[in-house]
């Protein structure tokens, strides 16, 4: 029953519902009748009620769900279930029929793209899996819409089924899309104590042109930090779906949060392709190589475990200025399985990698670096999304040069181990010029990252604006791997910009150390983790 009653200002109502729960119901038998097509050992296996169990009609939905969908995937998209409760209520009990009508099997007539004002229609065709003139299959268009937002260009896609006036064995597939801005131009300029003026510039393009093809090229220019680039990347590098990476680099540096001399430099310059070979929907295995140069010129300051580095190529006790040139010609392998629903904004699904890359006996850098990744997404009502993320990278050298110095693993920051500055956990040496720790990375890291995302309130459907709160773990190691990870929780926010997607977050240490160098608040270009 349900009561009204007047709020004492006259401005409201209080409603009021009585409710009786009655009995519990068992379950006593389950069967299926109608047209079953001749598959009801298939279809009886959906039906997630079985005698015995306490009846839910939640579950009954769920069961008639999962039997339309699976008719669905053999081209009958009208498909209807209608539960037929028997209930005996001076028993307790209910037997459960499921009356299955197919309906009549059809074939799509033709695929529609609407809301691509500049990705080409060639782009997201090729990336369905449900063709024109073929039998219409629920299961391959629930994987082409993933398909199309693991690519990244759009905030929305939606693919519907429309039937067709006058002829009842055919229907329109319409796939509707809503674009992001895919492109950046970065322009930019600085002062620190250490670098004075720093300037930068980039142009970066995930969809040049509506190709689908990614290019890039950025620069930037300090006084201790110098770096150009080039990268392009073509997901359809052949029309069955081989990709191919390559980039072109220089970089002048000095480790992470070096002050000293200023004549101590790192330098490096570099090329590398790589080739992605689908084998699944979700698979790929990626093979490659490149050429690297590395040049370390040495400074009265210099960082002791570069000296060290340096004197384990035969530079015994360099003088100033010394310089140690070393090259690569690495083999890169790898494989990667991603079944997450979107790569922009991740709701439900996961991804797994699995990367090495080798340094082979054509240059003199003999090591090798194995690095791993699982990321797992879970969705809940109403937009909240619960996310985790876990990596592990192990490196060692296998010839008589120790492993580079330069291939260092780091860990801190946005993007592994938020509320601590980027890349200071881990090993540290004194600095004979500051006498403050300084990091030194590692040959080996781990890092987890749990995550709880929900949609900023008032902001309805939209997914591009999002606060989150995350507890993250990791640290990086040298020869004696300790596990001992350090910790941070906190709060953030996610917001998909004209610039691309971008992250602030207000990260707390736990238990810090006083030679930890903390840093809450950090923002970060990029996506998910």
């Amino acid at each position: 029953s349900t009561q009204v009653s007047i709020t004492p200002d006259k401005k409201g109502i209080y409603l009021t519902i009585s409710i009786r729960e009655g009995n519990k119901f068992t379950v006593k038998d389950v069967r299926l009748a109608g047209d079953l097509l001749g598959k009801e050992a298939e279809l009886i296996q959906l039906v997630k009620l079985k005698p015995g169990d306490t009846f839910s009609s939640a579950l009954l939905t769920e069961s008639a769900k999962s039997i339309a969908e699976i008719l669905g995937s053999y081209g009958y998209a009208f498909a209807t279930i209608n539960p037929q409760p028997d209930i005996r209520r001076e028993l307790s009990e209910v037997d459960l029929t499921l009356v299955v009508d197919p309906g009549r099997r059809v074939y799509v007539r033709q695929v529609n793209v609407t809301g691509n004002a500049k990705t080409r229609d060639l782009v997201i065709r090729r990336e369905m899996r449900q063709f024109e003139s073929s039998w219409f299959d629920s299961e391959k268009i629930d994987l082409s819409k993933k398909r199309l937002g693991r690519l990244g260009y759009f905030t929305e896609t939606d693919v519907s089924t429309q039937d067709v006036p006058g002829s009842p064995d055919q229907v329109d597939v319409n796939v509707k899309v809503a674009e992001k801005p895919t492109g950046a131009i970065t322009l930019g300029a600085g002062f620190s104590s250490t670098e004075k003026l720093i300037l930068s510039a980039g142009i970066n393009q995930e969809n040049a042109f509506g190709t689908g093809t990614a290019v890039g090229l950025n620069f930037s220019l300090g006084k201790i930090n110098q770096s150009l680039a080039l990268s392009n990347y073509d997901p359809y590098f052949t029309e069955d779906g081989i990709s191919r990476f390559t980039d072109l680099y220089y970089r002048s540096s000095k480790p992470l949060y070096y002050t000293g001399d200023p004549d101590y430099q790192i330098k490096s310059v570099g090329s590398n392709i790589k080739f992605g070979v689908p084998y699944t929907e979700v698979d790929r295995v990626f093979f490659g190589t490149g050429f690297e140069v590395f040049q370390i010129q040495s400074s009265i300051n210099t960082p002791t475990p570069y000296l060290n580095y340096m004197q384990d190529y035969g530079i015994a006790a360099p003088g100033y200025p010394a310089t140690l040139n070393t090259y690569n010609v690495p083999i890169t392998i790898g494989w990667s399985r991603d079944g997450r629903d979107s790569a922009l904004i991740p709701s439900s699904g996961s991804l797994q990698q699995l990367n090495a890359e080798v340094g082979t006996p054509v240059g003199n850098m003999m090591f090798y670096r194995l690095f791993g990744q699982y990321q797992k997404y879970h969705s809940f009502s109403k937009g909240n999304i619960l996310s985790f993320n876990g990596e592990v990278g192990y490196g060692e050298a296998y010839g008589k040069y120790p492993f580079p110095i330069t291939k260092n693993y780091y860990v801190g920051g946005i993007g592994s181990v938020r509320g601590y500055a980027p890349g200071s956990l881990g090993p540290t040496y004194v600095n004979t010029y500051t006498g403050l720790n300084q990091p030194t990375g590692g040959q080996s890291k781990i890092v987890t990252n749990v995550e709880y995302t929900v949609p900023v309130p008032g902001s309805g459907v939209d997914k591009t604006l999002r606060v989150f709160g995350f507890v993250d773990g990791g640290n990086v190691y040298n020869e004696n791997i300790n596990l001992v990870l350090r910790y941070s929780y906190g709060l953030g926010l996610s917001w998909i910009s004209p610039l691309g997607p971008l992250k602030f977050s207000y990260g707390i240490p736990i238990k810090s150390l006083p030679t930890d160098n903390v840093q809450r608040l950090q923002f970060q270009v990029g996506t998910a983790f």
